[in-house]
């Protein structure tokens, strides 16, 4: 079985997150061009109770089972790696069927009482079949992963989206002349099929890969699991305490808006449409550049634990200040064009200008959203999760209560929702660098900091006085594409130039190095 080191790994995920998050935002201007924003709010309504579902049903494990395959895969200990696998099957198979029918029992409740939108209902049901999907999916890839093999999962995310986007248009469209709320519930069948695709293929590589006989003795290991089960749960319920504070959150965050909208006078539709263009047009810009943190996240914490066990800490603090020093230049390309081009983007892509006034407010604090991830899985790795999770518990209190204090102003309305989710992000960020800078003593390093700040200004100016002052007259599309690219390759100049990617890291990326 191939192994990759960190970095390998995480440019293998990279270049699949970058396909994937390509084809998911087709997926969502397909959805938004068809249903609009009201479809758009009915659609994201649904999602927060389906992520809650998932949380509760993974219990953390996938993350337990990266790291506790990792560690056992050092060790050559190839029957716990299968003890591992049977437990986590067994555990989210049982919970993945109570959990999909509570969801199905709940959904007319959840969606006329606390979503105050009797309409959501229908998306609601149709997306719980990928309950068991996805929970079966996710303890396969947190296997591979902990053997650092990252192309399976790959390969899936990329299988999951090309299915999903091939059916997308199909079923909104057919089901769009029953009700807006049918064609919300085409795009969440679709969702549910794109999943499906990913599993058939996620078994089809570990039926080739294993290398034990999976079945033999598979309720013995169920049996004699007492120790195993105690060793995922060790990591897996803290790891799951901060997924679910987080899923608790998404999940109250359209309840709380749209209550909170309905004390400043705005109507049910009006509150859906709004919730709609703030969680399905302005939030998934934002997190585009987030494929690049996550696959830097999942790839940290197999190495890191490697590193841990044999309290390696001087490679500890190279892979996490490597992983943050890729997601700050990642992330700051993003700021720029986000902020420089809000108005255009907005325009070309859900012709919805007016939603850009979001963008602009909360571009440049995404840079701590791009840093969370690889912050929170080293504090996993390190076993820190339980740090994470009360970190992760003060942040959404924080959000929540901003939420209700700043939507419920009429001055302010969905923007005051704006504010508070960045004000959620950025006080996590903050606190998942302190746990690790008291327990490890990890410092971030200014210098490189400022030098992609510096960028960041250079290339914006840059781009601004290019698309504003010299394509003046130019088509509003040609005009912006031009405008990007030229923004882009300022910004990668100046970035290389500036020494923050090195030449040893090109030469390690399998396209570059016979280049370099």
């Amino acid at each position: 079985m191939s192994k990759q080191t960190f970095l390998k790994g995480a440019v293998i995920l990279i270049i699949a997150g970058l396909i994937t998050r390509f084809l998911g935002f087709v997926n969502k201007i397909v959805v938004a061009r068809i249903m609009g924003p009201e479809g758009v709010g009915l659609y994201m309504m649904a999602v927060p109770t389906l992520l809650l579902v998932i949380t509760l049903t993974q219990l953390g494990l996938p993350v337990a089972i990266s790291k506790l395959v990792a560690e056992a895969d050092a060790e050559g200990d190839r029957p716990r790696i299968k003890r591992i696998l049977v437990i986590s099957l067994t555990v989210t198979g049982i919970l993945s069927l109570i959990f999909t029918a509570c969801m199905i029992i709940f959904a007319p409740m959840i969606s006329t009482y606390l979503l105050t939108d009797e309409r959501a209902y229908y998306p609601l049901i149709a997306i719980s079949p990928v309950v068991p999907i996805v929970a079966l999916s996710s303890v396969i890839r947190g296997y591979f992963q902990g053997l650092q093999n990252m192309k399976p999962t790959a390969y899936s995310q990329v299988i999951e989206q090309v299915v999903r986007i091939a059916f997308v248009a199909t079923f909104t469209s057919m089901l769009l002349p029953f009700g807006i709320e049918y064609a919300a519930a085409g795009a969440m069948i679709s969702s549910v099929i794109g999943e499906l695709a990913s599993i058939i293929f996620m078994i089809t590589v570990f039926k080739k890969r294993k290398t034990f006989r999976f079945r033999k003795q598979f309720f013995s290991h169920v049996k004699d699991g007492k120790d195993t089960f105690g060793d995922l749960m060790a990591i897996a319920l803290p790891t799951t305490g901060s997924k679910l504070v987080g899923s608790i959150s998404f999940f109250f965050e359209p309840i709380v808006v749209a209550q909170s909208l309905a004390i400043a006078g705005v109507t049910t539709i009006l509150a859906t449409t709004q919730y709609g263009e703030l969680a399905g047009y302005a939030i998934p810009m934002l997190l585009l550049p987030t494929f690049i943190t996550y696959s830097l996240s999942v790839s940290l914490v197999p190495a890191i634990s490697e590193a841990a066990i044999v309290k390696n800490y001087a490679l500890i603090h190279y892979r996490l200040s490597q992983a943050l020093r890729f997601a700050v230049i990642s992330g700051g390309a993003a700021v720029v064009v986000l902020y420089v081009y809000a108005d255009p983007l907005m325009e070309l892509i859900y012709e919805a200008p007016t939603v850009a006034s979001y963008l602009k407010i909360m571009a440049p604090f995404s840079l701590f959203l791009y840093f969370q991830g690889p912050l929170q899985a080293t504090l996993q790795a390190l076993n820190l999760a339980k740090a994470a999770m009360m970190n992760s518990i003060i942040g959404a209190g924080v959000k929540i209560a901003a939420v209700f204090v700043l939507a419920s102003r009429p001055e302010l309305g969905i923007m005051g929702a704006a504010l508070a989710i960045v004000i959620g992000f950025i006080l996590v960020t903050l606190l998942h660098f302190a746990t690790l800078v008291k327990e490890i003593g990890f410092t971030l390093n200014i210098r490189e900091l400022a030098k992609v700040i510096l960028a960041m200004i250079i290339s914006g100016i840059i781009g601004y006085l290019l698309y504003t002052s010299i394509l003046t007259g130019t088509d509003l599309l040609l005009k912006t594409a031009i405008s990007i690219v030229v923004t882009g390759l300022s910004y990668a100049i100046l970035v290389l130039g500036m020494n923050l990617i090195y030449r040893e890291e090109l030469k390690r990326i399998p396209f570059l190095n016979r280049w370099i």
